[in-house]
Parts: C-alpha cells; structure tokens; sequence
C-alpha cells in the first residue's frame, strides 16, 4: 500500500543531489569515515515532513526500525516525533540513509545536516561502515524520500538487498599510510614544507621517514586526512582562504585546521601559533604534546610557562627553546614567512629530540 498524494512541485526534480563523496581519514565532521552529500532542495526549502499527508506514516511503515533514532529529542522515537511535527527533506535524507545501513546490520549512528554553501542547498553527513555502502546509502535514501514526498513509496526492499551486495564486496582500505608531518593552515604550507625538510636532510632523517605533506584546508573538507596518523601536525594559522565563505568563519575555520591534531599518533606534537590558547587547549585536550612558534619575538608568559617548547624570531634569527634549552636555530631566510620559518624550526627539533630519546631507550 502507498500513499497515493500527488504533489506538485515534483520532488525528483527538485531534490537534487550535487555532491557526492566519502572521507576515510580524521575530517571536519567526524574522526570516523564519513559519506557527505549537498543536496539542493528547491520548492521543499518550504515544505517540511507536516506539509505533505502520508509521508511520515509512509517512512515509518517501510522502515519501522526509524523508531530507535533518538535525533535531537534525545529519547527513542525521538525522530518520528520530528516527522510527524515537520522536519526538512535534508534531514529526513540523512536518517534513512543511516537506518538502511542499519537494515543490513551496519551500527551506524552519527548523522549531521547544515546549511549549505549557497542559498537552498544543504550539506548532511552520515557514518559508514564500508565506504561503497556509504556512498551508494545516500543515493538510495534520497530516492526513498523523493518517493515518499510524492506518494509512492512502498517498501525498501529493493535498496536494502542492494547494499546488502555491496557489503559483500571488499572494502576500501583503511588509511593506514603515516608521515612523519602534515601541515595546514592558511598561508605559508609550502615555504614551512621547504623549510622542514631542508632541516630534516640537515639531521640526517630522510627516506620515509621525513615525508612531510602539506594539506589544504580546502582538502581537509572535501576529503578528510590524506594519511593514518603522523608523528608532527604544524598548524600555521585558522585564517583559511580556499574554503567557502562560511567554513572560514574562526570557530569553523579552526575545527577545520584541528583534523591536523586529530591525525596525531598517540604520542604525536601539534606545532600551533603562540597565543592561539583554542587551538593549544584542542591538543591538550586530545593529550597530545603542544609546542608553540611566532614569526616574531612576542610571546606570551602563558606560552612560555605551559608549552614544552616555543620558537621565535630575535634580531633575524630564529631561537628555540626546547628540550635542550635555547638554541640558535640559525638566521631567518630572506623571501621566506618568518611564520613558517619558525614553524618548521620548531618542528625540526621536535623530531630531533624523539629522535635521541629513543635511541637513548634502546
């Protein structure tokens, strides 16, 4: 039996989908493998769940196990409550394409639905299991609430045996490659790249073991960590410029910055500007090991009492003060950030310093 209401506008044409993508590493939304999809939603920018007869009856007899999704109510049926209320096709589509994982017996829970980058689109992110299952779940679920806004919505028979297949499939491997440092931020990546690599061949660290890579705030969005973990994450600022205008807003901007610490190994170091106590107290919080940089002599007593090493630039040289005391790290390079400069100075010893403290343990 189906809901036999026929709507205008049509929502297959105006419940568009214009992006599709899978994060398999640490990302803005998640630290776990995320699908994201933006959606624009057209005349349904105003028609909710309330508006059309039949859709949430509809949703609910084809996927009776939507009644354990709690959503912001908090408590079981929570969901259903919000259908039968009014909510947005966005967030509708979110859910489902959750509960058909959870169909095929994937635990997944995690879901989030924002606003967009431009007027009427929506961006909403789920968990996977299995990234094909991800992918090819919010595709399904889009289809099954353009059906049940139409009125002809059966059953999710047909989507679950589906990705029930894929689930068979091998899945894409886990992100298990690691580097030595990644780093982000808005200006300055590739000069403090550069630098810290000169630096490191200077140490004698190579091969493998310096693969240092710069990641864009822009990348970080779209596609999460290009590696497993890392032992160094230079943060060089959360003034983002590559991102759409609302992520560079400062408390988006610097989530954004921050998957750097996420990708951290357990005993990794976040290397963040002095004086940025949010991106220090992420780290610390994280109980990861912070140590901080100015492309200028000013730093703060609170930098100086609570990081385990700060560089900065004195009369045209950079000074580190680390876990070997101060030390001239050499004169600050004409045309280069003084900015990414120390950064990498401070990096660089970072990793000379585990470097001696493990040979010492052996």
């Amino acid at each position: 039996m189906t809901n036999q209401v026929k709507l205008d506008p049509d929502p297959a044409i105006e419940l568009r989908m214009t992006t599709l993508h899978a994060a398999r590493g640490a990302n803005y939304w998640s630290r776990r493998p995320v699908t994201r999809m933006d959606l624009l939603v057209g005349a349904y920018e105003e028609i909710s769940s309330a508006d059309v007869p039949g859709v949430a009856d509809a949703l609910v007899r084809a996927m009776p196990g939507l009644v354990e999704h709690r959503c912001s109510i908090g408590e079981r049926g929570g969901f259903i409550r919000r259908l039968r209320r009014g909510t947005y096709a966005p967030h509708i589509v979110e859910h489902v394409a959750l509960e058909l994982q959870t169909m095929i017996g994937h635990d997944v829970g995690f879901g989030r639905t924002r606003g967009g980058d431009t007027p009427g689109e929506y961006t909403l992110v789920f968990e996977h299991r299995h990234e094909a299952v991800g992918l090819r779940a919010a595709a399904l679920a889009l289809e099954v609430v353009q059906r049940a806004f139409a009125g002809t919505l059966g059953d999710v028979d047909a989507a679950v045996a589906e990705l029930a297949a894929l689930a068979e499939i091998p899945d894409a491997p886990p992100l298990r490659h690691r580097v030595l440092c990644g780093i982000t931020g808005g200006s300055g990546r590739a000069d403090a790249q550069a630098e810290l690599a000169r630096r490191l061949a200077e140490q004698g660290v190579d091969g493998d073991d310096a693969l240092v890579v710069d990641v864009s705030p822009g990348y970080l969005l779209q596609s999460g960590l290009p590696y497993g973990g890392s032992e160094v994450a230079v943060i060089l600022d959360a003034e983002v410029t590559d991102v759409a205008e609302r992520y560079r807003e400062p408390d988006r901007a610097r989530r954004l910055v921050t998957v750097a610490i996420d990708g951290l190994d357990a005993r990794g170091t976040a290397v963040v500007p002095a004086g940025d106590w949010e991106l220090q107290d992420y780290a610390r919080d994280r109980e990861r090991r912070v140590v901080v940089f100015a492309g200028d002599h000013r730093v703060t007593r609170q930098d100086l009492k609570v990081a385990c090493g700060v560089a900065l630039v004195r009369d045209g040289r950079i000074v580190v003060d680390g876990e070997a005391g101060e030390e001239d790290a050499g004169p600050r390079r004409d045309g280069l950030p003084a900015h990414a400069q120390a950064a990498a100075a401070m990096a660089a010893a970072v990793v000379r310093d585990r470097r001696r403290a493990e040979a010492a343990a052996r």
